[in-house]
């Protein structure tokens, strides 16, 4: 009989990722059934996951109740929580209860795994020194709670997104043919772990089959370290458009985010975002998965095109 898979998040970006590689696994689609949690399931992209099987179901994660229905029956449960707030204090506060709020149910209702995406409490790796990162910290407390619950869990912790760059940090117009991409006052040697959101069910997957020897393990994700300048430079190999490397923020970004990010300055510069023992436990985790994390120069072949002019 095959295990229950419950994923949270399932119509974004994170979660769906899971979904659609748990789908489209020749083997693991026979292990495990999945059931998909979402605030509307009446939604279009939960339709469409309902029309591929995945059993979808309503929760709000505010609502404890409906949390632990949610996950009554799993076999392993895929939590996350939205750090989108950049700009509001006391989400930190709301995310930190509703990840709790999540473990309390997958214990309540008797789940034997919980994998938690996690990153890493950058106030006590940096002693305080880096500020501004208010939603690495909400999750990595919730990591060490979960630790203290009575269930096996795994903590998967996402280096910097490869998706990042499809938005607000794409390279800006300068003139035809040249781009410019912003990093705050920081050094084109320096090094950030990047990972394909695409990937997430490549990480994961040796925990899911295996959680025992998995338990209480945290699993480092990224395809690797590349510079600031490499990843510049891979952008104008792969698009034929010149993209250069800038220590200065687009005007017209909002002068709170500006704040923020050099807040954050050291997380890359001094603790290269995982923190010291990053490249370790990177080469640990790499040396778990069994499928190739997608490259940077992948990524942006895959995302063509970048630029109009």
């Amino acid at each position: 009989m095959s295990k229950l898979l419950t994923v949270f998040g399932a119509t974004g970006l994170q979660g769906g990722s899971v979904i659609k590689y748990i789908l489209g696994h020749p083997e693991l689609s026979k292990v495990f059934r999945l059931r998909g949690v979402t605030r509307d399931v009446f939604k279009a992209s939960a339709q469409t996951l309902r029309e591929k099987g995945v059993e979808m179901v309503q929760a709000n994660l505010n609502d404890p109740p409906l949390l632990i229905k949610a996950v009554s029956g799993s076999d392993s449960v895929y939590a996350m929580t939205n750090c989108l707030y950049p700009f509001l204090p006391a989400s930190a506060a709301i995310e930190i209860a509703q990840g709790k709020a999540v473990a309390d149910a997958c214990v309540a209702a008797g789940v034997p795994q919980i994998i938690w995406s996690t990153l890493p409490n950058t106030t006590l790796m940096s002693k305080g020194e880096v500020r501004g990162a208010e939603h690495f910290d909400s999750k990595a407390e919730v990591e060490e709670y979960i630790r203290t619950l009575d269930i096996k869990s795994t903590f998967f912790m996402a280096g910097w997104l490869m998706q990042n760059n499809l938005g607000r940090s794409k390279p800006q117009f300068v003139s035809p043919g040249k781009y410019t991409w912003w990093w705050i006052n920081l050094d084109p040697d320096t090094r950030i772990p990047l990972m394909d959101m695409r990937d997430v069910g490549k990480f994961i997957s040796p925990a899911l089959l295996d959680p025992e020897l998995y338990d209480k393990k945290r699993l480092t994700c990224a395809t690797r370290y590349y510079t600031l300048q490499e990843i510049a430079d891979t952008w104008t190999k792969v698009t034929g458009k010149n993209v250069r490397l800038t220590q200065s923020a687009p005007s017209a970004w909002p002068v709170a985010l500006q704040k923020r990010l050099q807040e954050m300055r050291g997380l890359y510069s001094v603790y290269a975002y995982f923190g010291p023992t990053g490249p370790t436990d990177l080469d640990w985790t790499l040396e778990q998965v069994t499928e190739k994390p997608t490259s940077w120069e992948q990524f942006v072949q895959d995302h063509e095109p970048w630029f109009e002019a």
